[in-house]
């Protein structure tokens, strides 16, 4: 079942509000608990409640602290976005969401209102905010003053752009139609297709145009602009097609005026006033909707007497300080809006949304689809959570280098782990002032002072006696910070080691070897990595530690892979690669696969696995189709496993380089009793934080707590 939804329009005053509305009524006839969420809300909200979180807060009655149902302002949101922050408005946006997603059953969310001066920017960051969130879109289109092929071609555009940025789509409602064209866009509009949502096709619906939705009240102008009302306090729910400036004279003035009219003139012009009111009372002129005096000015004791002895003054009279045209200015970025109080309005936005919208195919849409995206910080987002919620203790050797500080301080912030940084004291301490980190709540060990040192050293050389190993040979290796955080590891001290961001693999692996050995179910220690693509994690292995693995150890190292997938939310299906597919060639490398792949079958026969494949079959859907059409694994496999090093390493190097957005976490260590895991020495501080994530879920599942 989804949890989510987010609705995102393709520019400003489409209607998006009303469409909300009617989701909002839509979802609450099955789920009980349902919140509301804008990641952004417009800049000038700030000390005021965004009108749209009012209209659903207030409408639905939800019981909702209102500084939770959003994350930033426009404004802020693109000053982070400038200052190379990006990934800091993600994030926030991210917790504001999953605090929310934690206590509901579903949350609907709504992007911007596109009132910005870059609608192009606001297109990406919320086609970002959704993929991110997992969120499949409800796209909403202005169908205003447009033909049906222009609609057509510009909706069909912008699914193909969220496409690209690995949003699925789900329904797309073209609003504001002009009534005469409905019945043409129907038939257009029905060959829209995407490939969002693994090829579901996308529900397209057309609401016509309701105009009391569209154009504001004389209460929308009375709110807009602070005004005063003088006169026809129960009229305000009058409808305002067009703005006429009156500065003419009567005869002239007369000319101009439609069904509608909101007459805009100094408050002075007692002439405009009374040919107006009496415009209103005449049949040979259409229906004004109201008269708005500017400039803070009063008609005259005589006109205000005239008026007030008239019974039933027919139209709203409203006065403002600002002068006619900075008064007219504000009023160009007015439009339509939905009170919660406005019980005509909300009555007519949920009846034009239920008479034109298949209600229970976009319902049965809504709840059963699910976006299968995954990107990067999404997959990194939910890696710290899930180490979050059981923390464990990770230790880290190389506690003088300036990353590994800075990742502590990081983790320790953001509550990842325990972290016990190895080093000497004064030099540690040294390190993390001239950084500026405070590194509260992380423990700073020297191995040769801390009193289990004599009991490490004593371990180690009843492990490795049989090797030779002296005692004085012992107290040498208990010196050395990765020997003694393994050693920590394996006396439970920590639960795991992360090490290699200033030293080789082989100084990282090596004493795991020699002290944490191996399970008794894995023949060999492995590696993946997981590889954070656009839309995807699938995970590479081996790609650092095997050489030219044989047959049997190849078949280990997809078994271990496809137990290392499962733990952090892939799910298997596993794709032995080779140059050839199937049975297509013959050589020693290709039996080689064969034979691994029958022995992983054997060992695990619930196991999706399929092999050899080459790598397009592997992951491209069209080519799998000529190859294995069969395959429950060709097309959409994610573990990936390579014949030897010399092709895992590239391989997983040349996708990390050359695909968009992508992050390649690891090498993640398998087959060990216990987690210990290698950094490479170009790791940035991320990498670090990320790799400490691993290894504390590694130890929850070690531990049986996932």
């Amino acid at each position: 079942m989804s949890k989510n939804l987010y609705i995102t329009a393709t520019e400003e005053k489409s209607g998006k509000s009303a469409i909300a509305l009617g989701v909002m009524q839509l979802l609450m006839r099955d789920i009980q608990n349902v919140a509301f969420f804008r990641p952004i809300i417009n800049d000038d909200q700030i000390g005021s409640f965004d009108h749209d979180i009012n209209l659903i807060m207030k409408y639905f009655k939800l019981d909702i602290p209102y500084e939770d149902t959003y994350a930033y302002t426009l404004k802020e949101a693109r000053e982070l976005i400038n200052s190379g922050q990006r990934s800091v408005l993600l994030e926030q946006i991210l917790n504001k969401y999953s605090s929310l997603e934690e206590k509901y059953d579903f949350v609907l969310c709504e992007g911007t209102d596109f009132q910005g001066k870059d609608q192009s920017f606001e297109f990406d960051i919320n086609a970002e905010i959704a993929a991110n969130l997992g969120c499949p879109v409800l796209l909403v289109a202005n169908g205003k003053g447009r033909t049906a092929a222009e609609i057509t071609s510009s909706v069909q555009l912008v699914i193909d752009a969220l496409e690209d940025k690995s949003v699925d789509t789900v329904a797309a409602v073209i609003n504001r139609v002009a009534a005469e064209a409905k019945e043409d866009i129907s038939d257009i509009i029905a060959g829209i297709s995407s490939k969002s949502g693994e090829g579901n096709e996308i529900s397209v619906y057309a609401i016509p145009e309701d105009e009391s939705l569209g154009n504001p009240t004389m209460n929308d102008v009375c709110k807009w602009l602070d005004a005063s009302v003088l006169y026809g306090h129960g009229r305000l729910d009058t409808l305002v097609d067009d703005y006429v400036i009156a500065a003419m004279r009567i005869a002239n003035f007369l000319e101009y005026i439609e069904p509608g009219s909101l007459i805009i003139t100094p408050g002075d012009r007692s002439d405009i006033i009374l040919s107006s009111l009496a415009s209103r009372l005449s049949t040979s002129y259409p229906d004004i909707a109201g008269i708005l005096l500017t400039g803070g000015l009063q008609p005259s004791s005589s006109i205000h007497r005239l008026i007030e002895g008239w019974t039933g003054v027919p139209i709203p009279i409203l006065s403002v300080p600002t002068n006619t045209y900075r008064t007219t200015q504000i009023l160009s970025e007015l439009h339509g809006r939905i009170d919660p109080e406005d019980q005509r309005k909300t009555a007519s936005a949920l009846g034009t949304f239920e008479s034109n919208i298949a209600v229970d195919e976009l319902r049965q849409k809504l709840v059963a689809t699910k976006s299968s995206k995954v990107t990067p910080k999404m997959f990194e987002y939910k890696l710290v959570q899930k180490a979050k919620a059981n923390k464990q203790t990770i230790v880290l050797p190389e506690g003088t280098s300036d990353r590994v500080l800075q990742a502590a301080d990081i983790i320790a912030r953001r509550g990842v782990a325990d972290v016990v940084l190895l080093g000497d004291a004064d030099e540690v301490g040294s390190k993390i002032s001239s950084l500026g980190l405070e590194m509260d709540g992380v423990r700073i060990l020297d191995p040769k002072s801390t009193p289990q040192f004599d009991d490490y050293c004593k371990t180690y050389y009843e492990l490795r006696k049989h090797k030779g190993i002296l005692e004085s040979d012992a107290r040498d290796r208990m010196m050395d910070p990765t020997y003694f955080g393994t050693m920590m590891v394996h006396k439970g001290d920590a639960d795991g080691m992360v090490s290699g961001s200033v030293t080789t693999t082989a100084h990282t692996i090596r004493p795991a070897f020699e002290i944490i050995k191996t399970k008794k179910t894995a023949k060999i220690v492995s590696s993946v990595f997981l590889m954070c693509l656009k839309d995807r994690v699938l995970v590479f292995g081996d790609c650092a530690v095997n050489p030219n693995p044989n047959a049997d150890q190849l078949a280990e190292i997809a078994l271990s892979s496809a137990q290392t997938a499962s733990i952090f939310g892939v799910e298997p299906r596993v794709a032995l690669m080779s140059y050839s597919t199937g049975q297509s060639g013959k050589g020693a490398d290709v039996e080689k696969v064969k034979e691994a792949a029958s022995i992983a079958k054997e060992r695990n026969p619930e196991l999706l696995l399929e092999g050899p494949i080459q790598y397009d079959a592997a992951i491209d859907p069209s080519v799998a189709k000529t190859k294995l059409p069969d395959s429950q694994v060709a097309g959409k496999a994610t573990v990936f496993i390579f014949p030897d090093l010399n092709t895992g390493n590239n391989t997983y190097k040349a996708v990390q380089r050359s695909a968009e957005q992508s992050v390649a976490i690891g090498p993640v260590l398998q087959g060990l009793n216990k987690p210990v895991n290698d950094l490479s020495r170009g790791c940035t501080v991320p990498d670090i934080v990320n790799t400490v994530a691993i290894t504390a879920v590694q130890a929850q599942a070690e531990k049986g707590l996932i």
